[in-house]
């Protein structure tokens, strides 16, 4: 009988999802990867006596754009540091009347219009590994992962609503769509919005770890008439324009 490895948690928090306070036991460590630093200090502790590593994608102080974020050293570290799956959160803007702000979407599929972006561990760089990895993309995220009851049943206890899929587009940001991409986007098929899901579930899949995403819609993005959408400020709350 093959032995099992034992799980091991990997969270990368989105914007305002990095709270340390959900481990137990914390300690900090800050390593350095053949790609560089991640983001921040991995933290280690547990859940519910799970070992989970807790790493904040943007810094804990989120002074990382989405584009600047380092996914390839993330990723490496999440793995060096014994992860078998990762869980994800990711802030997102809804293009769908049905996905209303508040809602969790898990999603399954994405389109990535992202531009300058590197989305392989294999870059030919001389403290990468050697070769090339065409990695198969149809099923991009760990159905087993995301469509796990636990995931679903937290949801429902918390009264929070749940879409268990949709359709992720990843955008360059900083900026926000236009109203013009946003109507196309939808008629693409996608279901949400973010800027960080790729490269970040393509390097996970590359890597080998179970990966599974849980977006929040914050707005309507701005396709929909009538409907706030998020506006341009800093993370300090100081507005950049109008």
């Amino acid at each position: 009988m093959s032995a099992t490895l034992p799980v091991k948690i990997g969270i990368i928090g989105g914007s305002g999802l990095d709270d340390t306070d959900i481990l137990e036991g914390r300690t900090e460590r800050y390593v350095d990867t053949p790609y560089g630093k991640p983001s921040d200090a991995l933290i280690l502790g547990k859940i519910k006596n799970v070992d989970c590593v807790l790493l904040a994608r943007h810094g804990r102080q989120h002074t990382i754009m989405p584009s600047n974020v380092n996914y390839q050293a993330n990723i490496w570290a999440m793995r060096e540091e014994g992860c078998t799956h990762l869980l994800v959160t990711t802030a997102c803007g809804s293009l769908r009347d049905e996905i209303q702000p508040g809602d969790i979407v898990i999603i399954d599929q994405f389109i990535d219009r992202t531009t300058r972006r590197v989305q392989t561990l294999y870059d030919g760089q001389a403290t990468s590994p050697a070769g090339v990895c065409h990695i198969p993309m149809a099923e991009p995220f760990c159905n087993r992962t995301r469509e796990a009851s636990v995931l679903l049943e937290v949801a429902r206890s918390l009264g929070v609503k749940c879409h268990t899929r949709g359709t992720m587009l990843s955008i360059e940001g900083p900026r926000f769509s236009s109203r013009a991409e946003s109507l196309m986007f939808r008629q693409w098929g996608a279901d949400v919005i973010n800027m960080t899901t790729v490269p970040e579930v393509v390097l996970a899949k590359e890597a080998g770890l179970c990966y599974a995403s849980i977006a929040m819609a914050t707005d309507y993005d701005c396709w929909k008439e009538h409907e706030e959408a998020v506006s341009g400020k800093q993370e300090a709350g100081t507005p950049v324009f109008f």
